[in-house]
């Protein structure tokens, strides 16, 4: 069965009952139909967040074969309330790019997921559509200032560095000319679009603490220069009430439940190569409040969504995590080898041990925050026992347990023993969270530590532009910011092509965005796009609705 006909077999719980497990007052349930909520920000109590415990679930990078995070989060989730712990799974919002593109839905898959499984895939309650509003009413108040004779603040419009976004893949809004047809359709001026969850205010509500933080962000997000080089923030155009008041229910996490009937928060939707990468902090602070163990990824390998979650999210909001789960794949790290995508469901130990390299690369990242790990082998039916033992006597001989999980066939169920093994991890630990740079330090040397300790560059080099966007980060006072760096997902390098291990590379830098109200800045490398393409293929393509309401085609 497809994942979206294993989803429908399933009877779902009221949300009435999903929150009685967290013990969740119904009067505090801000209802969007029977089988999801939103829930306030009062339920966040800092006390009980010091006393749980937060997992961070990560990976190997990823390949074309897949390696299903978020499943064995789901998975790992389930498991562990099988074995009497209090969990809630605290998982990002799917963009409606990747689900009509080439990955898909990002709800987990077979009986490990989170529903209901179409809702939360197409539109949800909202959220991502709030974002892409807020961020193009500042856009059209942008617009609107340099058109305006009685109130513009004399901006250049050479130097508007605020971009228009879109929940959608659409290769064509990357570069367009605005403001053509004459003297009252605005100024004409070259721009583009990002897609929405690349959105400084989608980086903005997953790192506020509540509205007024977050109105506070979105008036520092740098907009542009005058005419006379004076920097324009969003507060200079008095966007962001405004703004925020069309936040004011996408700033509330949304409470869904997994496949087994068990609490799942979702929140929030970056991508980790562009953007962040992680949920709200409000989401994780709410299911640490109402938990005793909470399950959150952090997309893309250790070298994307994970370092972002240590050194942006967790330096911003004072969270740390207790240990890190990394999954990976017997068909990865054949991958990773060297073995042929056509043939990766075909026995070769030989790629898997060369395969081995990429694993190790993350493994050895988990120890540089300091945090105890454990590795998930996210098991398909054509892995063979001998490609399993070396994958475990490898981790073994690391100082790592290596644990089957058989999430996608068995739920929660496959995912108790790598349960006992977090929660061992966990206990016997005396590690403490510690970041990989303080945010202190100088631009510069932030980058370079990521690229030489994370990625394992020689070097980082920097395009002219690039050099030109440091000055500029330097005169806006902004040198104390976090770094989020924009590189390929199927590398450690910043070239797609050099899987597994690469050495002797550097890293190049070709321009550098700003993102002041998250307070972060946005390296560049290689080819990435913050505008994503559609496949020759979309999944839009299969994807259909009947007269009776049932969509088909998701997965």
């Amino acid at each position: 069965m497809t994942d979206l006909d294993i989803a429908k077999q399933i009877k779902l719980k009221p949300i009435q009952d999903i929150a009685d497990q967290l013990n969740i007052d119904h009067d505090d349930l801000n209802l969007y139909g029977k089988y999801k909520a939103k829930l306030p920000l009062t339920l966040i109590n800092e006390e009980k967040i010091k006393k749980s415990n937060l997992i961070l679930v990560t990976a190997t990078s990823p390949t074309p074969a897949g390696e299903g995070k978020t499943t064995v989060s789901i998975g790992l989730s389930q498991g562990m309330n099988r074995i009497g712990k209090k969990t809630c799974v605290v998982l990002r919002e799917p963009s409606l790019g990747p689900v009509f593109g080439i990955k898909g839905g990002a709800t987990g898959g077979g009986y490990s997921q989170v529903l209901p499984m179409e809702d939360i895939n197409l539109h949800f309650t909202g959220d991502l559509s709030a974002v892409e509003k807020a961020h193009n009413l500042l856009a059209a108040l942008i617009d609107n200032n340099l058109q305006s004779k009685k109130r513009s603040l004399n901006l250049d419009p050479r130097q508007i560095f605020f971009k228009r976004v879109m929940d959608m893949n659409d290769r064509s809004l990357r570069h367009i000319t605005i403001g053509l047809g004459g003297t009252s359709n605005g100024i004409p001026r070259e721009t583009g679009f990002d897609i929405a969850v690349a959105s400084e205010v989608m980086a903005i509500l997953c790192l506020s603490n509540n509205i007024e933080d977050l109105k506070n962000r979105l008036g520092n997000i740098f907009v542009g220069y005058t005419m006379d080089q004076k920097p324009i923030f969003a507060r200079d155009l008095n966007a962001q009430g405004a703004m925020a008041a069309l936040l004011k229910d996408a700033i509330q996490p949304n409470l869904v439940q997994t496949l087994e009937g068990y609490p799942a928060i979702i929140h929030g939707g970056p991508f980790a190569n562009i953007a962040q990468g992680t949920n709200t902090v409000i989401a994780t602070k709410t299911g640490l409040s109402l938990a005793d163990w909470v399950v959150t990824e952090a997309g893309f390998g250790s070298d994307l969504g994970a370092e972002k979650f240590m050194d942006i999210k967790c330096q911003s909001s004072g969270l740390a995590p207790k240990a890190i789960c990394i999954v990976t794949t017997i068909r990865a790290l054949k991958y990773h080898g060297g073995g042929d995508l056509k043939n990766l469901k075909e026995p070769n130990a030989e790629a898997v041990r060369k395969g081995l390299v990429n694993l190790e690369k993350h493994l050895e990242n988990t120890k540089l925050f300091g945090l105890p790990a454990v590795v998930a082998i996210n098991k398909f039916i054509t892995d063979t026992d001998e490609e399993i033992a070396i994958v475990q006597k490898r981790c073994e001989e690391m100082g790592f347990k290596a644990i089957v999980a058989e999430v996608w066939a068995k739920g929660g169920a496959g995912a108790e023993k790598l349960a006992h093994a977090v929660v061992e991890a966990v206990e016997q630990s005396n590690g403490k969270f510690e970041p990989l740079y303080q945010w202190s330090s100088p631009i510069e040397e932030k980058i370079k530590t990521i690229c030489t300790k994370i990625y394992g560059a020689d070097d980082v080099e920097y395009s002219p532009q690039a050099k030109l966007h440091l000055r500029r980060i330097s005169k806006l006072g902004l040198d104390g910011a976090a770094v989020c760096m924009a590189k390929t997902q199927k590398s450690l390098s910043d070239n797609p092509d050099l899987i597994g291990r690469p050495t002797g590379f550097n890293i190049t830098v070709r321009e550098i965005e700003i993102a002041a109200g998250a307070n972060f800045v946005v390296p560049i490398t290689g080819e990435m796009m913050r505008m994503p393409g559609l496949p020759d293929t979309p999944a839009a393509e299969s994807i259909d609705i009947d007269n009776e309401g049932n969509i088909s085609g998701l997965f």
